[in-house]
């Protein structure tokens, strides 16, 4: 919730408070001792390259950091689903503002390796860049290169060129384990010059591919783990499944976050914290292109409401060291069984911390006799709360109980301020153990207290009027606490940070992304989405702030905050040009009986590795047989020796996503789709073609095939069999794919499409040049107005360049829309934004994606940009682009630089 000129208001003027001025471990099996050596104390603090040694460590409580318990809040980032080097920075500072310490990052090997024995990790590819930002974020690193890494990914990420190796994946098969190796020890020399056990960078953890049941399994994953040591990996290996984690909601985020601390489990698992986009012929599956099920941060970069609950975990976590050391404790039961509890106690100060967990589809309310929790507490549907008593609130004062989470604790100067956060209206319940009366002070209407036998009794209820404060004073400590109560969507304005002369919290950004001291002078970064106010604790001594550079008047509140008088800017309103100038031009010239094929590859082999069976009688016509790994694949076919066939059968493994046309002599025959296994589509050939087939004893045949991703187990793709009826012509088979990889995008952002191949995707003169295997389509590009509706099957481009000039102090994310009023209509369009392949749209999908994020870097927000679209029809219905335009996906004053992504033309 943003800070109103309201809540400000009754912050500002007089008070009577005074203002405060002021080496490494192997990853060996837990030591059951160590808990008996290494206390409660403060988390390390925050990671970076410093050129120290460091160890680390575990024991059955916590990771253990030179000497100190850090429970580990991680999340993953994708870098290669945010394909800007620019907005790693962002994302990363991000997951650090929200309380994450740890980014969790997958390698995959096929994006980085085109060809056996060729790596490639520049540009957008370049891992050794992240791991410096995420340093210089001070985030820790959970490094996990495979080499398989999931569902998520074509092939779960390994290469598309393995199979046809004749190396047997996820295996100890020989070939498999030269190769495997080879991409482990290229991406391991990398990562040993970030291991933070050297100082050389924050890499903590190396996560390994979970181990399967089998013996062979068994041994692969030792082989594995031999190789990482062998290579100079020595910070403790971790295992786990291969899949991404998503979560349900905030509440399914809260579940796994609190499952993890009541479990007490030293590596917990953690959640996708940002999602992005599935480049080109990346993701599996194919469709949708956004990747942003289960994030905590969507493909725009915005929050989703899976991030209350990270910001509110990471920051207790941090901020509270008694909850890196809890045992379990005696059992609880509440008194309506329909919530579950867990008892946990620190043994050094015995805090008691219960999670509960409401399973039912109702709010529950309840007591938890037994416990020091005197009053009922609620838990929301499905979801689970955390409660904690015997907390040390400063001096003698301890926290009785509280029906709120605490979200922190910290000293800041001479005050130590307390955040309890909750369900926007929920009435929170805080009561100190205080051994004299304190004087307390509500600085906000919202609030009530009470104090009575030596406790004080506060309620609050939650978010109503934004942040709401409350004074402690006395009652067992000389320093001051303030109480603040903050509903899920205030919480996500408070902002605790950590500097070398104290703490600070800020109150009021959209983010905080850095913060320094300047001897009294607070000089603070960040990002606000809409106008709000600014308030800041801090150490002894500070007297002023600065935000994004400018100097706000401030003056001292009544909760000892240092408050700026007026609001920060928001983002200004996003404008955006309409998109005209289309041109239109004709593709599959492959189609045309007289198309020049000599330069294709002869698909004549008799065997092929992999799975996948040759059919009897049959040419393998597997498509990474041919080195046809990612995208689009055409077939060519010389029939001779027979009459005309009345009909052919396709049979493909192109997966659900997976396509087929068809064309005989030039003439359409229409096309199929895929499923899960094999499909066969049998297409009949219509009277007309079978007489000029006749007359001459000879035709052509000519196949597109889209396929889906790859599997993890090296089964084909593309066509596998084709037979006719009424006929048995002689078949003389070629194949052509992908051009060359384009070395700055990468081997999966291009596919076979004569446009491709043809660079009509990239940026450059809208002219014929650029085919380079003799073909083409009879004419040029044709200028044309959307919406556009042709019957005709195969590919058709459209081209149009915009310019953009968006203000370079605002972060905006602009996405495309593409929307189609009639859903009669069938077809696709790959979406091309300077040559970059950042999408596929299908507009008969049952819900198909319609925006599409156009990312920063690779987008030129302030310049020229070419976008083109690929449409791909079986010409049964009406194709083409209606509607077609740009839209604003967020805005914020602030961000970082974004340099542009290369993006070569013709």
């Amino acid at each position: 919730m943003e800070l109103t000129r309201r809540t400000f208001s009754a912050l500002a003027g007089s008070t009577g408070l005074a203002l405060v001025l002021g080496g490494g471990s192997s990853g060996a099996a837990p030591d059951p001792a160590g808990d008996r050596t290494v206390p409660t104390g403060r988390a390390p603090a925050p990671p970076a390259a410093d050129g120290s040694r460091h160890e680390i460590g575990r024991d059955r409580y916590s990771l253990l950091v030179d000497g100190r318990r850090l429970v580990l809040c991680s999340g993953e980032l994708h870098p290669f689903r945010l394909p800007s080097p620019s907005l790693w920075r962002d994302a990363l500072e991000k997951m650090r503002a929200h309380g994450y310490n740890a980014v969790e990052v997958p390698v995959p090997w096929n994006v980085h390796s085109p060809a056996p024995d060729t790596y490639d990790f520049t540009g957008v590819r370049d891992l050794d860049l992240f791991l410096r930002t995420a340093a210089g974020a001070g985030l820790y690193v959970v490094l996990r290169p495979g080499p398989h890494l999931g569902a998520d990914l074509d092939g779960g990420g390994l290469p598309g060129w393995l199979t046809a190796t004749g190396a047997v994946p996820r295996t100890t098969d020989p070939a498999y384990l030269r190769h495997a190796d080879a991409w482990l020890a290229r991406v391991n020399a990398t990562a040993r010059a970030h291991l933070y056990t050297r100082g050389a960078g924050t890499v903590l953890l190396y996560r390994l591919e979970g181990a399967g049941e089998s013996a062979d399994a068994r041994a692969l994953a030792a082989h594995v783990r031999d190789r990482v040591r062998a290579d100079g990996i020595d910070v403790p290996l971790t295992t786990g499944d291969t899949g991404v984690r998503r979560t349900g909601g905030a509440t399914g985020e809260r579940r796994l976050r609190l499952a993890g601390l009541a479990g007490a489990t030293v590596t917990p698992a953690g959640s996708l914290a940002f999602g992005g986009v599935s480049m080109g012929w990346l993701g599996a599956p194919a469709l949708p292109t956004a990747y942003d099920a289960g994030a905590v941060f969507d493909g725009s970069r915005g929050p989703t409401e899976r991030l209350a609950p990270v910001h509110q975990f990471g920051h207790l976590v941090r901020q509270v060291p008694d909850l890196a050391r809890l045992a379990r404790a005696a059992r609880v039961r509440a008194a309506d069984r329909r919530v579950t509890v867990r008892h946990l106690a620190n043994p050094d100060t015995g805090t008691q911390v219960y999670v509960l967990r409401n399973d039912s589809g109702a709010d529950v309310s309840t007591t938890l006799p037994g416990t020091a929790v005197g009053a009922p507490v609620t838990v929301a549907a499905h979801d689970t709360k955390l409660l904690v008593t015997g907390l040390a609130m400063g001096g003698r004062r301890r926290l009785a109980y509280s029906t709120a989470q605490p979200m922190m604790f910290l000293g800041a100067g001479r005050q130590d301020i307390a955040v309890f956060t909750g369900r926007h209206g929920e009435l929170a319940q805080v009561v100190l153990d205080c051994p004299s009366e304190p004087e307390t002070m509500r600085l906000d209407a919202e609030a009530a207290w009470a104090y009575d036998h030596g406790r004080l009794n506060i309620s609050v209820p939650l978010g109503v009027g934004g942040l709401s404060r409350v004074s402690v004073r006395g009652g067992g400590s000389d320093r001051t606490l303030i109480l603040l109560f903050a509903d899920d969507a205030t919480s996500l304005r408070l902002w605790p940070y950590e500097t070398p002369s104290g703490k600070l919290l800020v109150y009021g950004p959209t983010l905080l992304r850095g913060a320094a001291l300047d001897g009294a002078t607070a000089r603070l970064t960040g990002d606000t989405t809409t106008a709000t106010g600014l308030e800041v604790w801090g150490p002894r001594g500070l007297t002023g702030v600065t935000w994004n550079g400018g100097a706000p008047r401030t003056s001292v509140s009544r909760a000892g905050s240092l408050l700026a008088e007026g609001m920060l800017p928001g983002a200004p309103a996003v404008s955006l040009p309409a998109l005209a100038g289309w041109r239109r031009r004709n593709g599959n010239p492959e189609s045309d009986p007289d198309f020049d094929d000599t330069g294709w590859t002869a698909a004549d082999r008799t065997d092929a590795a992999g799975p996948t069976s040759v059919p009897e009688g049959q040419p393998v016509l597997f498509a990474d047989a041919y080195g046809c790994h990612y995208g689009d694949v055409w077939y060519r076919a010389r029939l001779t020796g027979a009459a005309g066939p009345r009909a052919l059968s396709l049979a493909h493994r192109t997966g659900p996503d997976g396509l087929v046309l068809a064309w005989l002599d030039g003439e359409p025959l229409g096309g199929g789709r895929g499923t899960d296994g094999e499909a066969e589509t049998v297409l009949r050939v219509p009277e007309r073609v079978r007489g000029r087939f006749a007359d001459r004893g000879e035709g052509v045949l000519a196949v597109l095939v889209r396929p889906g991703p790859h599997d993890d187990r090296g089964t084909a793709r593309g066509l596998t069999a084709v037979t006719f009826e009424g006929a048995a012509p002689k078949a003389e088979w070629r194949i052509r794919g992908a051009a060359a990889p384009d070395p700055v995008r990468g081997a999966l952002n291009n596919g076979g499409l004569h446009g491709e191949r043809a660079g009509w995707h990239l940026p450059g003169p809208d002219d014929d040049a650029g085919d380079d295997d003799g073909g083409d389509d009879g004419g040029g590009w044709e200028a044309v107005r959307l919406p556009r509706g042709d019957r005709r099957q195969g590919e058709t481009w459209y081209r149009t360049g915009f310019r953009l000039g968006l203000d370079a102090r605002v972060d905006a994310t602009v996405g495309l829309v593409l929307a189609d009023g009639d859903a009669r209509r069938a077809y696709r369009a790959q979406i091309f934004l300077n040559g970059w392949n950042v999408g596929q749209y299908v507009n008969d999908r049952d819900g198909a994606q319609h925006t599409f994020v156009l990312p920063n870097g690779i987008l030129r927000p302030r310049g020229g940009n070419t976008l083109a679209l690929a449409v791909l029809s079986d010409g049964t219905t009406q194709a083409g682009p209606d509607a077609v335009r740009l839209t604003s996906l967020g805005a914020a004053a602030g961000g970082v630089p974004v340099a542009p992504v290369a993006s070569p033309g013709r």
